[in-house]
């Protein structure tokens, strides 16, 4: 059912990892005093800049496929757990190159995109409560038969 909490949950949260990084910048360049975005870093040389748009995708995509898979709960809650691995990796992966940018003399501005991940995690523990809510209802509704 799509109407469940859940997916409003896992809803916001493939919003927040599919649509959002695009839009909000991770960190200020010092030199340029331009944002750097989530789609600019395809164009940078290294493979681990390369990966962070990538796995923001990712995360959206087993979000909005999560949501679809509400007839088998399991699934859904290890799909939530692995998508919660991701994000883990993906905050990781931000916090290192924000600690390694080439160049940086000066401390850069770090942007509201550095935070996604965490929005994401935070809103897919909560998805996976609701499926242990809902997995519990039917394990004791299935006793009293």
């Amino acid at each position: 059912m799509i109407q469940r909490i859940q997916s409003i949950y896992l809803f916001i949260a493939a919003i927040v990892a599919g649509v959002l990084p695009f839009w909000a910048g991770l960190w200020t360049n010092a030199k340029t005093n331009a944002n750097v975005y989530s789609i600019d870093l395809f164009l940078e040389n290294t493979l681990l800049q390369k990966c962070v748009p990538i796995l923001f995708f990712i995360s959206a995509l087993v979000a909005i496929v999560t949501i679809f898979l509400f007839k088998n709960r399991q699934l859904q809650f290890v799909l939530n757990r692995l998508n919660i691995l991701i994000n883990l990796f993906l905050l990781g992966l931000l916090i290192y190159l924000s600690q390694t940018l080439s160049g940086e003399a000066s401390v850069s501005e770090k942007g509201i995109g550095m935070f996604f991940p965490i929005v994401v995690i935070l809103l897919l523990v909560l998805a996976n409560k609701a499926i242990k809510k809902d997995e519990d209802l039917v394990k004791s509704v299935d006793r009293l038969r």
